[in-house]
């Protein structure tokens, strides 16, 4: 296989991961790859293969977990039996192999020695001023500095995510600087931020939630498991309150009953959600005792 074919396996494990492909996906591309791969540094570096199959080991299916920890090892072998022979065509001399190879050979790492969870910009001397209109250039800048939190990727590739996800924004706005543009920016570089849902920042720069789907995410997509999860306990707790409780009802014309299409009904709101979602409106009709909720 060539680069692009490589890349277009990895764009394959990625997609089959983030929608919940079956196994049997997942062990075809392993496959293709284990066969029609010839592992060199320079492939591995470029198309972060080895990063996108590593990721596997911890799918659920052990059958997938077993394949792809092959194929990492044996990438790992075949790139380690081949760098002394790389080193003595570029220097003259003979080069030990890394001691602690990986499937992928990482780049060299930053160059300076600022602190994960301070890296931003500034720290990274990072030119953003790439789109040529100011309030774009902003946006890059709050992408890289939500992006570059607590990561040890180097600025050149976090850069080139965060062109990507602005890119991505401003298509989706109409390429045109509205508030709905900056309002979106904003919300992503906060969940960026959110030292709580640290996998997020991973999976946008990892491709596994690439920029399209990225800038597209809902409120409660964005969130972490945990928070949705805690979510859900809060508003089944005080759903399971909201039905026990005895609240004083109101009569309402407005409303129409689904089934008997009679405007008498009883109604009564509860936050059954965290507090900035909004109330539960709980609804029974009069003539013939249908009940109904909406948010």
């Amino acid at each position: 296989m060539d680069t692009k074919e490589v890349e277009l396996r990895g764009k394959a494990i990625n997609k089959a991961i983030s929608e919940g492909e079956p196994s049997a996906s997942l062990l075809k591309i392993l496959n293709d790859l284990k066969t029609g791969v010839k592992p060199t540094e320079d492939l591995l570096r470029s198309t972060k293969i080895g990063v996108t199959v590593n990721r596997l080991r911890t799918h659920k299916d052990p059958n997938v977990i077993k394949l792809a920890q092959e194929l990492v090892m044996k990438w790992k072998n075949e790139v380690k039996k081949s760098q002394p022979a790389k080193a003595r065509a570029a220097n003259g001399t003979a080069s030990p192999a890394p001691a602690s190879g990986t499937a992928s050979p990482a780049p060299t790492k930053r160059k300076h020695n600022v602190p994960p969870e301070k890296r931003n910009h500034k720290t990274d001397k990072v030119d953003y001023q790439v789109t040529g209109m100011e309030a774009r250039d902003q946006c890059v800048r709050l992408m890289y500095d939500g992006l570059a939190l607590m990561t040890d990727d180097l600025p050149d590739d976090i850069l080139t995510v965060a062109k990507d996800v602005e890119a991505a924004a401003w298509a989706q706005a109409g390429n045109k600087n509205t508030d709905q543009y900056r309002q979106k920016m904003r919300s992503l570089f906060q969940n960026l931020k959110n030292k709580s849902n640290p996998n997020l920042r991973k999976r946008v720069l990892s491709g596994e939630f690439p920029p399209k789907r990225f800038v597209s995410m809902t409120h409660d997509e964005l969130k972490s498991a945990e928070r949705r999860a805690e979510d859900e306990r809060l508003e089944k707790e005080n759903m399971n309150q909201a039905m026990v409780a005895q609240v004083e009802k109101s009569i309402s014309t407005e409303f129409q009953c689904g089934k008997c299409k009679k405007k008498m009904v009883s109604y009564s709101q509860a936050q059954t959600r965290s507090a900035d979602e909004p109330m539960t409106t709980f609804c029974e009709c009069m003539n013939c005792g249908n009940r109904w909720k909406f948010s």
